[in-house]
């Protein structure tokens, strides 16, 4: 993970020193006064002191092994590194202090939880923002590649925040600087100083877990390689992925530049290099014990050169597996959407997972969720099993991400205490013992070739004499046969050709009736076929001549309907052009009278909001005393004018208006419109004359903020029929909706967008089509504006939306999680559920309780803290109808119930 204080990529490889540093376990302990509450002792016990340390079981993430071979322990060593500041840290934090404190002298930490308050947490190593590439390599993974030239399986690990140095610590190539090389580079080096090409073998794979799918970075389309465990060792295998030997260091290079090219990697606002997968680069050392052979024959003189011959050669096969996790990241800081967003969930997914299991070793649990991610598959071994695993922990100092460092610290914390079963991986080389076996049986078969060869030559010999005899004696027997044979042979001849003279005259005879039948039966077959053929192209000649009468009757009926609509189409156009030019006068006319009541409209409610009388001009009354009867109140002439204008012009001539190119004269018709739709009686009649889709344009296509305000409350109100509902979103409501909702900067033309969706997302009918022509997104976009009747409007769509879901899922029309938790609206509704507004908070708990009614939202729940709104709500909402659909729901869901139990809180 790169960062912006430290150049965190590969470079290129040097030969590293070779240290001293010993594999054995530093003991940890804290003599520390408990009473002291500021200073919580956070230490682990010594391997084999604590009884808290989980020895390798059945049950463990290493998994049982079918052999009772015994084993080293050796607890999981863990170091902590720290990140220096990056660029970005230094100027937003510059005020403020590291939230961390490294005490490397004393292998100590302490984390700020405020300026007088701190955590003291003890690990096997401290590593300060100074520490080397090489000192960091020397304390965290060397001893695990000694143990792994020894024969033994280990493990290096590097877990923290996104950002925070863990691909820097362990695949850092060097190729500026050879002293920045990571973890990977430098165990390299070491493995191959060590070993001898001629006897002993060295072979790497690159695999990267993205998305739950096990990938080959040294082989792209390999991107599904399946998982093998074997039942009785619990040994896990990768079949499928690529083998590469490794025979000196730059090739090696090579690879990890090849399988880091096809790493999954995004920008986000915490890294602009995050890795979004888990990369696990396997080695596998296998090298001869040559001094195993002088041993056995020293203790066994007594034996003779074959015995001493057919002894195997023993083989110690160690494989070391360095894990780079991807950074866990909390969204809302990441700021992660899309794809990246998936990404960031799987990968906080397969994290959660190892923590579990992690959490279940160091407390002895007697169920390991290990099954729960192929993470935890893979490393199944390390944790609990038979290998020597060190894991170092990266934190950045920043006290914005106090959160996140204090959750790595603990994850650190809590492997210290898992305790693995080291056992030696030892093994006969049956290869090499069959190669000298063959050698061996080379010769026996040349030696059995010469004696073989010897007896054969006597055998001819003794072969020869013996066929000399045996022809005499058959050239005598096959003188007399012969003379037999033909006499027989004679005597069978003139009687088969006796025989052949009867057989060939009864032949003749029969041939002659046969000829006789056949010709009969043709020429019956012939005749036949001719009658059957004759008959066909009667009928069909007949049905033809019916079929040509019959067109010919049609064309002539059509001949005569065309001229007679031809000339009602010629009288109809005289007609549309007479009435054209009278409805243009009429639609000018129209402008101008809808200008004047516009105008009137406007002044009579400026003078109602100063509290004037509110006459209207006299050259106004002329034209509205035409259309409209006078009343006493102001506000009624008004409705009164637009009723009268609404009967008196015709809906269908103020509709025209909307499309007129005067911006002022389509403001005017859209306020006219909208008022007309505020009156349930006249919405049926506004969308038979096409006023929902004109407004619907009229939305899509003008920029004036007052006319998308306006359209948008008129749309609303419509939106309040069912039948209105289907037609807003078949002609692409949502999506012009939406659209107005991205552009708007005015509160109230939100909130009018944010009504008209609401009223739609009441419709059981529409929910998936709501959902997916971008409905949902559109009003959780709308919340950034924060303004509360914005706000309520959204908590309301929700509610409905939520309301719907729930009830499909009672009538069985619904199964799967709820789309409002696929599109995130979780995490809003959890953090308004208590909001201060009460529209607000009465929707939203609505929303809650109806979420909480399909059992497969409850795990969700539960993650996202909705646990906690829904028990609040049953004890302290306002609203008892509310406080006892959230008792009930709690009741009724064993989800529920079974996590407030492991919580232990009574319900």
């Amino acid at each position: 993970m790169a960062s912006g204080g430290a150049n965190y990529r590969n470079g290129t490889q040097r030969n590293s020193l070779k240290g001293t540093t010993t594999a054995t376990d530093r003991q940890l302990s804290m003599n520390l006064n408990p009473s002291k509450a500021a200073l919580k002792n956070k230490s682990l016990s010594s391997v084999g002191a604590s009884s808290g340390l989980r020895k390798s079981s059945p049950g463990s993430l290493g998994g049982g092994t079918a052999k009772d071979d015994a084993g080293v322990p050796g607890r999981v060593r863990v170091a902590v590194r720290l990140r220096p500041r990056n660029a970005e840290e230094s100027v937003a934090d510059a005020d403020f202090a590291d939230c961390v404190e490294l005490q490397p002298e004393f292998k100590r930490l302490k984390l700020r939880k405020n300026n007088w308050d701190t955590d003291t947490y003890e690990f096997d190593e401290v590593l300060t923002e100074f520490a080397s590439q090489k000192r960091v390599y020397e304390v965290v993974a060397k001893p695990v590649v000694e143990s792994v030239l020894d024969g033994y399986n280990g493990t290096v690990m590097a877990y923290g925040q996104t950002g925070t140095g863990k691909t820097y610590t362990l695949g850092r190539l060097g190729e500026e600087d050879t002293a920045d090389r990571g973890i990977i580079v430098r165990a390299m080096e070491d493995i191959l100083a060590d070993v001898s090409l001629e006897s002993d073998s060295v072979s790497v794979s690159y695999l990267q877990l993205y998305m739950e799918s096990l990938q080959d970075l040294l082989d792209p389309t390999n991107d599904n390689i399946s998982i093998v465990e074997d039942p009785k060792s619990g040994d896990v295998s990768l079949p499928g992925a690529t083998l590469v030997e490794i025979r000196d260091q730059q090739s090696f290079l090579e690879l990890l530049q090849l399988g880091e090219a096809h790493r999954y990697a995004a920008n986000t606002r915490l890294n602009t290099e995050s890795s979004r997968s888990h990369a696990l680069l396997m080695v596998h050392v296998k090298r001869s014990v040559k001094g195993r052979e002088l041993a056995h024959s020293s203790q066994n003189g007594n034996s003779t050169n074959m015995a001493k011959s057919l002894r195997p050669t023993l083989v110690r096969k160690g494989k070391l597996v360095v894990v780079d996790l991807a950074g866990s990241e909390r969204i809302d800081k990441s700021g992660s959407e899309g794809h990246t967003l998936e990404e960031a969930k799987s990968i906080n997914l397969s994290l959660s997972a190892l923590g579990k299991c992690i959490n279940a070793l160091a407390e002895n649990s007697a169920h390991v969720p290990v099954r729960d991610s192929k993470l935890t598959r893979l490393l199944r071994d390390s944790f609990g099993g038979t290998a020597r695993t060190s894991l170092v922990i990266t934190i950045g100092p920043s006290p914005r991400h106090r959160g996140e460092t204090t959750s790595t610290i603990m994850f650190g914390q809590r492997a210290m205490k898992v305790e693995n079963m080291l056992k030696l991986k030892e093994e006969f080389d049956y290869k090499s013992l069959a190669r000298k076996l063959d050698i061996q049986l080379d010769k026996l078969i040349m030696e059995h070739e010469r004696k073989q060869k010897a007896f054969e030559e006597e055998i001819e010999r003794i072969t020869t004499d013996t066929q000399n005899q045996i022809s005499e004696a058959e050239r005598n027997y096959a003188d007399a046969m012969e003379k037999e044979r033909l006499k027989y042979q004679k005597d069978y001849m003139e009687s088969i050709k006796k025989l052949e003279e009867k057989w060939m005259m009864n032949q003749h005879k029969l041939g002659e009736r046969k000829d006789q039948m056949a010709s009969t039966a043709e020429e019956v077959a012939e005749l036949q076929k001719l009658l059957s053929k004759e008959t066909s192209l009667r009928k069909a000649a007949e049905e033809e001549v019916n079929n040509l009468k019959s067109q010919l009757a049609q064309l002539k009926m059509s001949e005569a309907s065309a001229n007679s609509e031809i000339l009602k189409l010629q009288k109809m156009l005289e007609d549309e052009a007479y009435r054209k030019e009278k409805l243009e006068g009429e639609i000018s006319m129209l402008q101008t009278q809808l200008l004047q009541l516009s105008f009137e409209a406007d002044e009579t409610r400026r003078r109602l909001d100063r509290g004037g009388p509110g006459k209207v001009l006299g050259g106004l009354d002329s034209l509205i005393s035409q259309v409209r009867p006078q009343v006493n109140d102001s506000v009624n002439e008004e409705k009164a004018s637009i009723a009268n204008l609404f009967e008196q012009v015709g809906l269908q001539k103020i509709l025209s208006l909307l499309e007129a190119e005067d911006a002022d004269v389509r403001i005017h018709a859209v306020k006219v419109v909208a008022n007309l739709a505020a009156e349930e009686s006249n919405q049926q009649k506004i969308v038979e004359a096409g006023g929902l889709t004109s407004l619907l344009l009229l939305l899509g296509s003008s920029e004036d903020e007052m006319i998308h305000r306006v359209a948008a409350g008129a749309i609303a109100n419509l939106a309040m029929n069912e039948t209105n509902q289907e037609l807003i979103l078949s002609e692409g409501g949502i999506r012009l909706l939406s659209i107005t909702a991205a552009n708007a900067e005015d509160p109230q033309t939100l909130r009018m967008v944010a009504g008209a969706i609401a009223n739609l997302c009441g419709n059981d009918k529409l929910q998936n089509k709501l959902r997916d022509e971008g409905g949902i997104k559109a009003l959780l976009g709308m919340v950034k504006c924060g303004h509360p009747d914005v706000l309520a409007q959204v908590a309301r769509g929700i509610a409905n939306f939520a309301k719907c879901e729930s009830r499909a899922s009672a009538q069985g029309s619904k199964t799967g999680r709820s789309l409002l938790i696929e599109d995130g609206a979780l995490p809003w509704i959890v953090q308004n559920a208590n909001n201060d507004a009460s529209p607000i908070r009465r929707h939203i708990e609505l929303a809650v309780c109806h979420l909480a009614q399909h059992e497969v939202n409850a795990r969700d729940m539960i993650t996202g803290g909705a646990l906690w709104e829904l028990v609040r709500i049953s004890q302290d909402c306002s609203r008892e109808d509310i406080r006892t659909l959230a008792h009930r729901t709690l009741t009724s869901s064993p989800t529920f119930l079974a996590e407030l139990r492991r919580l232990r809180i009574d319900y």
